[in-house]
């Protein structure tokens, strides 16, 4: 039973950050019908920026949550300002062109941006420095840690403040009314072109504020780790419905506690033969069942809500 919490309560955990990554999918593909493979990207450079202020200011004195939210808020920054960038320089002039032609772009961008990073930051490992107090604490024979109680926290409190942006505001309204029908929405005043801008920078958000827990949670940063967060991140938007925000929470969870469970189990059900390392393949089984039992994803694609 110990086993079972725990592997639960890792799963939450892992399952947050997919969650938060997957709303920046489900986002952009929602506006302009887009998967934006460098996503992942995004969180990797938030990591990066991340390590960068942290190990920067260490000898200033400051205490280690201080350092986490400044480095936090810079990677924010510094995310946001790269998709903004990048949808104006790589997404923009093919919004009209053949799908085919924008989504090699996006690969050709996560590799581009994944190289970049690899220059400026150079190719090993970097071990992301231990800012928080690390006590474990017992929940019915299970542990979890104080990193990842605030990332459960940090994860509900943007997922509702997204859905209170998206539901009540002003630029939550025009960015449905953009996902319903861009060209009406432009007639009735809205202006497409920074509703999808807005997009990007609100996805970027989110995809630091997941790079940043990844690397305070495992400990460790480099210019490679987020490709396959991106790519489960995608998986878990498509598992609960593309372009639906409460698909993209669901599925992140739902894949999260799966691949935990798997990891935590795989060893007892195949006697042996596999062990917890094999838990990347639960989220591609996953993929492969969706998109053949039911390809709309667990709750479908809510056109109205897609934002």
């Amino acid at each position: 039973m110990e086993t079972f919490i725990q592997q639960i309560i890792n799963g939450l955990v892992l399952g947050s950050m997919y969650a938060l990554v997957a709303l920046g999918y489900t986002m952009v593909y929602g506006i302009i019908n887009l998967i934006n493979f460098a996503h992942g990207e995004v969180l990797m450079v938030g990591a990066l920026v991340s390590w960068t202020i942290v190990t920067a200011m260490a000898d200033s004195g400051l205490p280690g949550w201080l350092l986490l939210l400044i480095s936090l808020v810079a990677s924010i920054v510094v995310c946001a300002a790269l998709n903004f960038t990048i949808e104006k320089v790589a997404y923009r002039p093919l919004r009209n062109a053949p799908r085919l032609a924008p989504l090699i772009t996006a690969m050709g961008m996560s590799l581009l941006l994944q190289t970049l990073a690899m220059i400026l930051w150079k190719p090993t490992i970097k071990s992301y420095p231990i800012l928080l107090p690390t006590e474990p604490i017992f929940i019915f024979g299970a542990v979890i840690n104080t990193v990842q109680i605030i990332i459960l926290v940090t994860t509900a409190v943007v997922l509702a403040g997204l859905m209170y942006l998206v539901n009540y505001t002003k630029l939550g309204r025009a960015m449905r009314a953009t996902a319903e029908n861009p060209r009406v929405a432009g007639l009735m005043g809205v202006r497409p072109d920074m509703v999808i801008s807005a997009t990007f920078v609100i996805g970027a958000a989110l995809a630091a504020i997941a790079g940043v827990m990844w690397a305070a949670n495992y400990g460790s940063a480099s210019h490679t780790m987020g490709f396959l967060p991106g790519l489960k991140a995608f998986t878990a938007a498509v598992f609960g419905g593309i372009g639906n925000l409460a698909g993209a929470m669901v599925g992140g969870v739902a894949l999260g506690i799966i691949e935990a469970l798997g990891a935590g189990y795989i060893g007892a059900l195949t006697g042996g033969v596999l062990g917890s390392h094999y838990q990347d393949i639960f989220a591609f089984i996953v993929l492969i069942l969706v998109l053949t039992l039911r390809p709309s994803g667990l709750l479908g694609e809510r056109v109205a809500d897609r934002a």
